[in-house]
């Protein structure tokens, strides 16, 4: 409310914007209510549309206001409201999370919140009309309560109260009945699935997320990945107004692993990784010598135009070296490239290296003079997660990366499988269902699957496979992951009878909407719009699997768990006082 003398102005905000009113002197009995107004009320106000005398540029509505000849107030708002809707949005400083989240009611109302949710809805429904008006997909609904079983995320369990002592699950993800599906002859299937994992979260994590989850039978893997890709093509187009190439870039598995230290690698910049364990294996310096000799692996990234990274920063105190530290390696040896060929570093490394070493070693990373060698050693996966760091921190300390770009492309030919240390035993890379490549199934174990991932700028948005089809192929990958038969049969007979009953070649995908839509609103909004998916989740939870809306989740009469046969046997472990106690 603005009172000029003589006139007074406010704002009336809906779903669709801003609008200025004008309260004269014509209309006293408007002006007089108006005088009553606060912040947040829910009015109604009728009037005449004209132009204004001082336009605004900066408003959609800008070029004109309303003659308030009526206001009535529909419902009136506290005084006291936890933040200033309107107060946030000029100011530019939103606040905290916990208070956004405890009071989502008002925080859906800021324009950030709105713009994302819509964009959201965009997307959904961008989705719908691809799959189902061009391409035959049909809508189809999978089970909620469903059953546990091993090979992912720990499952929410529901208990049953018909049949005491057992428990649903809540669906990680439609897998197995979208294979039904097309096992029952619904060749192209689609949902905006809800699933849930009760897992650690992150920035890009909820323990309830959306996905499409989608599945057709009779498509080999180009098709898939040219269906997706038309998807795609659409949502940028609609969505963000950009045309993206009619197919995207395809990197094998071991390509991505090898040139980028990740299998959802950034490619909008370089600093490309080297594996140099060829050139320095033999060399007397132990840490390179001593990993490959332990089976590991010794990788490089080159930083051209060295000298903007210190020393200081790279030895084991430094930023640099930190984030290899974070990764799992011990650190990170550095090597700077000289005129000539010659080295400059620590010196059990300059006296480790022979001179044919370091010009192989130089050679193999295919150096310049100026640049420096970031290297790490150890087992591979140890080195792949420690570069990966390294590079990506850099590429944005050092402003590498051109935020106007959107790499999006496909990796593809994953393993099988993946050892899994804690259990001593095989598990499945992505799932269990993947289809092996025809030519790998003589042995299973060192198989690729066929099996595909869509990244975009580093962030893993979509990914799926074809699915094995046969009975027996499943009971083998089962039994590669240590599944005996009895139990294979007690956690997916249902699967493997579907599969004896003349299962089609099939294959399908699902992506994260949650994410997608993030990553949308950031590309068209700014990055500070949708720093994590709660950002475009109405109503999410927390870091902590909270809702701090409702207060979810809560405990529960005892009569309930009685019913239920369920009792709780350790009470929550409450936190000490100043005392300790």
């Amino acid at each position: 409310m603005r009172n000029l003398g003589g006139k007074m102005f406010f704002t009336v905000r809906d779903h669709t914007g801003t609008l200025q009113f004008l309260c004269r002197d014509d209309f006293p009995e408007a002006a007089q209510r108006a005088t009553a107004l606060r912040m947040e009320c829910c009015v109604r106000v009728a009037g005449e549309v004209i132009r204004r005398s001082d336009p605004n540029p900066n408003m959609p509505t800008g070029m004109v206001e309303v003659v308030a000849e009526e206001i009535d107030v529909l419902n009136a708002a506290g005084t006291l409201l936890p933040f200033s809707v309107s107060a946030t949005e000029k100011a530019k400083e939103v606040p905290g999370e916990e208070t956004r989240l405890k009071h989502r009611v008002l925080d859906l109302r800021r324009q950030q919140m709105q713009r994302n949710l819509r964009l959201r809805g965009e997307v959904v429904r961008t989705l719908r009309r691809y799959l189902e008006d061009e391409h035959g997909f049909l809508e189809l609904e999978t089970p909620v309560l469903t059953k546990s079983t091993p090979e992912g995320a720990r499952d929410y369990l529901v208990p049953s109260r018909s049949n005491p002592g057992e428990f649903y699950a809540l669906p990680q993800s439609p897998q197995l009945f979208k294979q039904l599906f097309m096992v029952s002859g619904f060749d192209r299937y689609y949902q905006i699935a809800r699933c849930f994992r009760d897992e650690d979260l992150r920035a890009d994590r909820q323990p309830e997320f959306t996905q499409l989850d989608m599945e057709v039978a009779f498509m080999d893997q180009d098709a898939v990945l040219s269906l997706v890709e038309g998807m795609v093509r659409r949502i940028f187009q609609q969505v963000l107004g950009l045309e993206l190439p009619e197919q995207l870039p395809r990197l094998t598995y071991a390509e991505a692993m090898g040139r980028y230290g990740s299998d959802k690698p950034d490619t909008r910049f370089g600093l490309e990784l080297s594996d140099v364990t060829g050139a320095v294996a033999d060399s007397g310096f132990k840490v390179f010598s001593g990993a490959v000799a332990a089976g590991g692996v010794v990788k490089a990234c080159r930083v051209p135009d060295g000298k903007r990274v210190s020393n200081g920063r790279v030895k084991p105190k430094g930023d640099v070296a930190g984030e290899a530290v974070k990764g799992g390696a011990a650190g990170l040896v550095y090597v700077r490239v000289g005129a000539g060929g010659e080295i400059d570093a620590t010196k059990p490394v300059r006296e480790g290296l022979s001179a044919s070493q370091a010009a192989a070693l130089i050679e193999a990373c295919g150096a310049e003079e100026g640049d420096l060698l970031l290297l790490a050693a150890g087992p591979e996966a140890t080195v792949n997660r420690a570069l990966d760091r390294v590079r990506l921190f850099l590429g944005k300390d050092l402003g590498e990366i051109d935020e106007s770009k959107h790499n999006l492309l496909w990796v593809v030919d994953f393993p099988m499988f993946e050892w899994n240390e804690e259990e001593g035993r095989l598990e499945a890379l992505h799932h269990p269902f993947t289809a092996p490549k025809v030519e790998d199934m003589g042995d299973l174990r060192t198989a690729k699957a066929q099996a595909y991932d869509l990244v975009w700028n580093g962030v893993e948005v979509g990914g799926g496979s074809l699915r094995i089809y046969n009975s027996e192929v499943q009971r083998e990958v089962f039994r590669a992951i240590g599944l005996g038969e009895e139990e294979a049969q007690a956690k997916f007979g249902f699967l493997l009878e579907a599969l004896n009953a003349g299962a089609p070649p099939h294959g399908g995908l699902a992506f994260g909407v949650d994410r997608l839509a993030m990553l949308l609103c950031a590309a068209k909004y700014g990055a500070a719009n949708a720093a994590s998916i709660r950002d475009v989740i109405a109503f999410p939870k927390t870091a902590a699997a909270s809702c701090l809306l409702t207060g979810a989740p809560s405990g529960v009469d005892a009569a309930q768990l009685g019913e239920l046969g369920i009792g709780v046997t350790a009470a929550v472990q409450a936190a000490p006082n100043a005392d300790g106690e």
